[in-house]
């Protein structure tokens, strides 16, 4: 038999994915290790897409797609995001995941280094190796409050160096990135000449401080943006994401989109349509609910004396289980599952600097989210604190 291309046979695999084709076969487990909000999409946006189903909107789409969608995406960037670009440099995707390979598969060459966020959202890194490209960590350490360090930073570039990605809010720390964090990271993307690749898929779901989208303090054309109807609008499954281009991409987005996936389905995009441009009062009740969440899960873990990120952003807590995990938090974690009925997301998926943590989402029902946590070995003599 012929043999699969050698990047292929070393792209890691996904240890959140692995965890959860486990739960999924126990009929009693508690889901608290992949992101899936826990909220219905709103019934107008599930209107639209049956309408579009039933007058028979079936066919090919705009490849960069429908103009009433991409009009909708402006609009929204220039009101919530601070930045208004053209329509050209907006482009519908198949969810935020094709979103993220398409901007790495444009600025990534065979060989190219990326620099990702460690710990960081697992397709930044397979995305890299499907591309024969370089993944490079950068810490996001309890020791920096898990934000960048910059002089570590300015140590991993190489002539190599291509891409930064950023993600705030971070998938899967909870934590976000303020302005002038933002700044100083455009900053050095500036000195270096590289491109930054901003995911700002949970950019609703912020506590206490507003989002910040880099591509607002964009001085040079350097900032590729990825969006997503998935978790706002509880749309994991329609797969309706947005890349915002620099200028200047038009033809060349119109071939790479049209290898790639040529168009998204156009029920999907009206839903997304109605998403983005109909009422918002079930996102905000989404975000209030998630927020009442994670202060529920959070007052448990202090009462039970665990350490954890108190999180500014998405719907996850990040809790340091290292007391209990011997080194090998994804051994653990699949131990615990089978022992315990609970599934959580090891912090070793996300990279080097996540052994010895969870991810755990806290968009599941209440009940079940306290529960799962009240079966965590407690710490021994271990005082009550948050982290960050």
């Amino acid at each position: 038999m012929p043999r699969l291309a050698d990047h292929i046979l070393g792209m890691p695999g996904s240890g959140v994915r692995h965890i959860l084709e486990q739960a999924l076969r126990l009929d009693d487990a508690i889901i608290l290790a992949v992101g899936e909000p826990g909220e219905e999409p709103a019934p107008a946006i599930r209107a639209a897409a049956a309408r579009a189903w039933e007058a028979g909107l079936t066919r090919y789409a705009p490849n960069g797609g429908i103009l009433p969608l991409r009009q909708a995406i402006v609009e929204k960037l220039d009101a919530v995001n601070g930045f208004r670009p053209d329509l050209e440099q907006v482009w519908v995707t198949v969810g935020a995941t094709q979103a993220l390979h398409q901007a790495m598969a444009m600025t990534l060459a065979p060989g190219d280094e990326v620099l990702v966020p460690d710990p960081g959202y697992t397709t930044f890194t397979m995305n890299a190796h499907m591309l024969s490209a370089v993944p490079v960590p950068y810490q996001l350490s309890p020791a920096k409050g898990f934000q960048p360090d910059l002089a570590q930073l300015e140590a991993l570039v190489t002539d190599r160096t291509r891409l930064l990605i950023v993600n705030s809010p971070s998938n899967p720390l909870g934590s976000t990135f303020d302005l002038e964090t933002l700044r100083a990271l455009l900053d050095f993307a500036a000195r270096h000449d590289l491109w930054l690749l901003s995911d700002e898929c949970y950019e609703a779901f912020t506590y206490g401080i507003p989002h910040v989208s880099p591509a607002s303090l964009d001085r040079d054309d350097r900032v590729f943006s990825v969006f997503s109807t998935s978790k706002t609008y509880a749309m994991t499954g329609a797969r309706v994401g947005w890349l915002v281009t620099p200028k200047g991409f038009t033809s060349t987005m119109l071939r790479v989109q049209e290898s790639a996936v040529s168009c998204v389905d156009m029920p999907a995009q009206y839903a997304a349509l109605e998403a983005i441009s109909g009422p918002q009062d079930h996102v905000r009740a989404a975000a209030a609910h998630y927020r009442e969440n994670l202060a529920a899960a959070s007052a448990l873990l202090d009462e039970r004396g665990f350490t954890y990120l108190t999180p500014t952003g998405a719907f996850y807590l990040w809790i340091d289980v290292s007391h209990a995990t011997d080194g090998d938090v994804a051994a653990w974690a699949e131990a615990f599952l089978h022992d315990q009925r609970v599934a959580v997301a090891p912090g070793s998926a996300f990279g080097r600097t996540g052994e010895g943590w969870i991810r755990v989402c806290c968009a599941a029902r209440r009940e079940e989210l306290l529960e799962g946590l009240s079966r965590l070995p407690v710490p021994a003599s271990v005082p009550a604190r948050a982290a960050g």
